[in-house]
């Protein structure tokens, strides 16, 4: 979190089980110059059919059946992520170990991005604890359908935003 010029990322996935490589959505969010400029979400097909985590965010085998895996998926969205500088996600450790953890299993190189947590941020830049992404949104004013990804990946941007706003200069990294 440099500068006001820096482009940003804030990503959020969600996941069929508890394997790190079983995403089954993803949603994007870019920000230059401060400004949302773009949305990118999708489904993905895990690699098992197994939905162990279907009562947090809704998703099922049946909804993804048909869905590009994260393999034929993550070509199209790394080009989306040209220019940026850094990705933002809450609890970013979790994010960033689902997108290496897919890439592997695709076969596919790790994006080069650093990460940035905006759970650390909400605890460092406003003092808000607990940090789970509803009570960030809730304290920080921000709409919030938790578990959906495009929601939560918005979410995450809009603190990001909140955070400079308030004058953080350097964001915390992971």
């Amino acid at each position: 979190m440099r500068g006001r010029n820096e482009c940003f990322a804030a990503i959020d996935f969600e996941t069929a089980d508890y394997g790190r490589d079983s995403a089954c959505a993803v949603a994007l969010v870019k920000v230059e110059r401060d400004c949302i400029v773009d949305r990118i979400y999708s489904l993905i097909r895990p690699p098992r059919s197994e939905f162990v985590f279907s009562y947090l965010h809704g998703i099922t085998w049946d909804m993804v059946r048909d869905a590009p895996t994260f393999g034929d998926l993550w070509p199209r969205l790394d080009r989306w992520l040209e220019g940026v500088d850094f990705l933002a996600a809450h609890n970013a450790s979790f994010d960033r170990g689902v997108l290496e953890a897919c890439c592997r299993a695709a076969g596919l190189p790790v994006p080069p991005h650093r990460f940035e947590c905006t759970v650390q941020m909400a605890r460092q830049v406003f003092g808000i604890y607990p940090t789970k992404l509803d009570r960030v949104c809730g304290v920080l004013g921000i709409p919030l359908v938790h578990h959906q990804a495009d929601s939560d990946a918005e979410a995450c941007a809009q603190i990001v935003l909140s955070a400079r706003r308030a004058g953080a200069r350097k964001a915390p990294r992971i």
